[in-house]
């Protein structure tokens, strides 16, 4: 019998590699549905205060949505959330690409989890300045936490808003605590402005570090260090694990220069190895600490109310701004300006004086 020939050709087609299972299947299944039947709003607001993530997933699409369709649906849906929400806890976690806030919220997640905590993630992807898209995808770079059943994480492209702080960011927070999530974390892109943002909707800020890299020196800076309730040098294992304990020395004598915090709080600054799961408990055990004290001294009720107040300038900011680029008459005038300034005919802020002028004529 002759040999079967080979076929070498590098044409020659061969079996797929199947890809893991790293989502619920129960929300897979919910998702498709989803896409072939659009629900009403009634039933994903019910879908959402019965836990249903698939509902959840669907209505932040929504929120998320610049298509006028969609703003109507958008709020009904958080009006008839907001009664159920603000019975979480806001954490926001930051620092520089690398650090390891994706591995860090990993393990972190995974331990509330294990707390009988329901985590949801809200990661702030850094835009594609060509697509507008998710650069790096936090989905995939938290493959164990996204199969717990108690978790949700959800990425969103930063676009082009202030410091990478997705739009709607503050009403999704809204939509997750009304779905149950009793932890809420947010994560920054890490670069720019973003934490000022993050600083600004949640309760208690982390700042995640490194030693060893040069990170230590642009750490002590007065802003951000100002806003930290607490400092994790993070990848303190190995030979590294020497020069975490040297930056723990220098960010606590940093730590005692600046005023005492309004909230009676004196930042921590703990070591951890978010990828050996060593210093993870210590971390919420401070945490926790945080939040019994800020609960009995009020400051917890007074910076909820902070939120809000910045959230409603927030919104006002983000309306004006929509609402003037959606003027057909500045639609129209703002082309004949970038115009202009193509042809040397008037400068920026001639046109946009001209521009804001014409807007409130």
């Amino acid at each position: 019998m002759a040999a079967t020939k080979k076929n070498t050709s590098a044409l020659n087609e061969k079996e797929g590699v199947s890809q893991p299972e790293t989502l619920n299947k129960e929300i897979v299944k919910h998702l498709k549905n989803l896409k072939k039947k659009p629900q009403a709003v009634g039933e994903l607001i019910s879908g959402i205060l019965s836990q249903n993530q698939a509902a959840l997933s669907r209505a932040i699409t929504i929120i998320e949505s610049t298509a006028q369709k969609h703003q109507q649906q958008a709020k009904e849906i958080i009006e008839n959330c907001l009664p159920h929400a603000n019975k979480s806890i806001r954490i926001g976690i930051t620092g520089v690409p690398g650090v390891g806030k994706s591995t860090f919220i990993e393990s972190f997640g995974k331990l509330l989890i294990s707390k009988g905590k329901k985590v949801a993630v809200l990661t702030v992807d850094p835009s594609s300045s060509i697509s507008k898209g998710s650069i790096l995808g936090d989905k995939t770079r938290m493959e164990d936490l996204v199969k717990e059943k108690n978790a949700f994480i959800r990425p969103s492209a930063s676009g082009d808003t202030l410091g990478g702080v997705a739009r709607k960011t503050r009403e999704t927070i809204i939509l997750c605590e009304a779905a149950g999530f009793d932890v809420i974390l947010i994560e920054t892109v890490g670069v720019g402005q973003s934490e000022t943002a993050v600083h600004s909707m949640t309760d208690f800020f982390l700042l995640l570090k490194l030693a060893g890299a040069g990170d230590e020196l642009q750490g002590i800076k007065r802003g951000i260090m100002e806003m930290a309730d607490s400092i994790i040098i993070n990848k303190a294992d190995g030979e590294n694990l020497k020069a975490a304990k040297l930056a723990k020395t220098e960010f606590n004598r940093a730590l005692h220069l600046y005023p005492a915090k309004e909230s009676g709080w004196a930042p921590k600054t703990l070591l951890c190895s978010a990828i050996k799961n060593e210093g993870i408990s210590e971390i919420w055990d401070v945490i926790s600490n945080y939040f019994e004290t800020v609960k009995d001294n009020g400051y917890f009720q007074h910076k909820r109310k902070e939120q809000n107040k910045f959230w409603l300038l927030q919104t006002i900011e983000s309306r004006l701004k929509s609402e003037f680029y959606a003027n057909t008459s500045v639609k129209k005038e703002l082309e004949n300006q970038l115009n202009a300034l193509d042809e040397n005919k008037t400068t920026p802020f001639e046109a946009a004086e001209k521009l804001l002028s014409f807007k409130n004529a």
